[in-house]
């Protein structure tokens, strides 16, 4: 007779192996995307780093695409599933023909300031000269034009907008007098290591709240439609990672510091705090930001009609939201 005790112990071997296979090979791939190394795109990186997308059965390759203009194409060639895009871009792209989607939004404001040479000490100092952006529909862009208008001064007419980069391009561009200003978000002025500047407008001095959905998700109508479970845990792990910026700083900065490739401690207080701060808990995409950027893309093209539904499904985070998932997860 066989001892009873190595069947046993087989047996809880296979159980063992059961328990792993169905954990690795459940994972489900996709690939996602991001569009700039600066924190407020943190939801996205954090939630690669700290294992959320495992932890909600992905396999997710995330992938660095500078620009939400370039992200935007990638996801409509369905080089990626679901991307970091603005929705500017979204709004652009669906005047065009676009079946695409905003799925949540976790910065549904745009938090930049235009940073300037210090020589520049009004807006009419700044006539004639270059403002640089990342590229033209970018966030960067929409923000740099918000400002301008802010000061009474007419982008592109009275001062010339281009393309430089990412915020460490345009600091760089500003440190050797390429441009004389950019639009910065929170922070980002640190990294010109001692340059000489002025924030000559912030859109923290509008009188009303920038409204622009500006860290969000999106992915394709017919992606939605055919893997919404697939979408639906990746804004899972989004809305906990969103909560571990808000409650773990230190850990937090650390892989700030990692992506945005810089230890200066200024940079990362600054725009750790404001990330921290203007991240939403529930992530639904606010109207008035949509309706707005609806509008500036509708007025490009004549005869163009576009609706707040035609480009935001918010199902998912209702969803959650009413599953009790997020006070679940915020209760923590």
């Amino acid at each position: 007779m066989g001892c009873p005790w190595r069947i046993w112990f087989f047996a809880g071997l296979f159980c063992l192996y059961q328990i792993f296979a169905t954990v690795v090979f459940a994972q489900e791939k996709v690939r996602l995307s991001h569009s700039a190394l600066e924190t407020s795109n943190a939801v996205w990186f954090l939630a690669q780093d700290t294992g959320l997308y495992k932890k909600y059965g992905l396999d997710a390759e995330l992938l660095f695409i500078p620009s939400t203009t370039t992200s935007l194409t990638s996801l409509l060639a369905g080089d990626v599933q679901v991307a970091n895009v603005s929705g500017g871009a979204i709004a652009s792209a669906a005047v065009a023909g676009a079946q695409i989607a905003l799925v949540s939004c976790y910065l549904n404001s745009l938090p930049y300031e235009l940073v300037v040479s210090e020589t520049i000490k009004s807006a009419e100092d700044l006539k004639g000269k270059n403002i640089g952006i990342s590229r033209l529909g970018s966030a960067s862009d929409v923000a740099a034009r918000a400002l301008l208008r802010g000061l009474n001064l007419e982008p592109d007419k009275q001062v010339p907008i281009i393309q430089v980069g990412g915020s460490s391009e345009r600091a760089a561009a500003f440190r050797v007098g390429r441009i004389a200003g950019f639009p910065s978000p929170p922070g980002t002025i640190h990294l010109t290591q001692g340059m000489p500047f002025r924030i000559l407008i912030s859109t923290a001095d509008f009188k009303q709240r920038f409204e622009f959905p500006y860290i969000c998700a999106a992915t394709t109508k017919a992606y939605l439609q055919k893997h919404r479970e697939t979408v639906k845990k990746v804004i899972m792990a989004h809305i906990e990672a969103v909560h571990f910026v808000k409650t773990r700083k230190d850990e937090s900065k650390k892989i700030m510091s990692k992506y945005a490739r810089t230890s200066n401690e200024d940079y990362l207080e600054s725009a750790y705090s404001a990330t921290a701060k203007l991240y939403d808990a529930v992530p639904l995409v606010t109207r008035p930001g949509v309706e707005v950027q609806i509008k500036e893309a509708t007025s490009r093209k004549p005869g163009a009609q576009l609706r707040f539904e035609d480009i935001v499904d918010e199902s998912i985070v209702r969803e959650l939201d009413k599953s009790g998932f997020i006070e679940k997860i915020f209760k923590k």
